[in-house]
């Protein structure tokens, strides 16, 4: 079993963008944390329990905080995707 897995490749299984290239440039221009801190890195690693916040791609001025709860091994339906992350909060940003 995988103890980790690269932050494109896991954002693309959750089904937060059409393509793995769309979450990679989601992801370069600063727009994801995990566990508080900022990456710029496709290929930062993630763990069970690791926290990804981001501002969300598809609401304006809000804000995602998810826990990873399982690593992905493909792309699968909507109700698969959520299978590997467990919402913490999703607010409104004070921009």
């Amino acid at each position: 079993m995988m103890e980790e897995q690269r932050l494109d490749l896991w954002l693309y299984y959750t089904r937060l963008a059409k393509t793995r290239g769309l979450c990679a440039a989601f992801i370069r221009k600063g727009r994801v944390r995990i566990n508080g801190q900022r990456t710029h890195k496709t290929h930062a690693r993630l763990r069970l329990g690791d926290i990804v916040s981001f501002a969300s791609p598809h609401r304006e001025r809000e804000v995602c905080v998810w826990r990873v709860m399982q690593l992905g091994e493909r792309r699968g339906p909507a109700k698969e995707a959520a299978l590997l992350y467990e919402r913490i909060e999703e607010k409104t940003a004070n921009f």
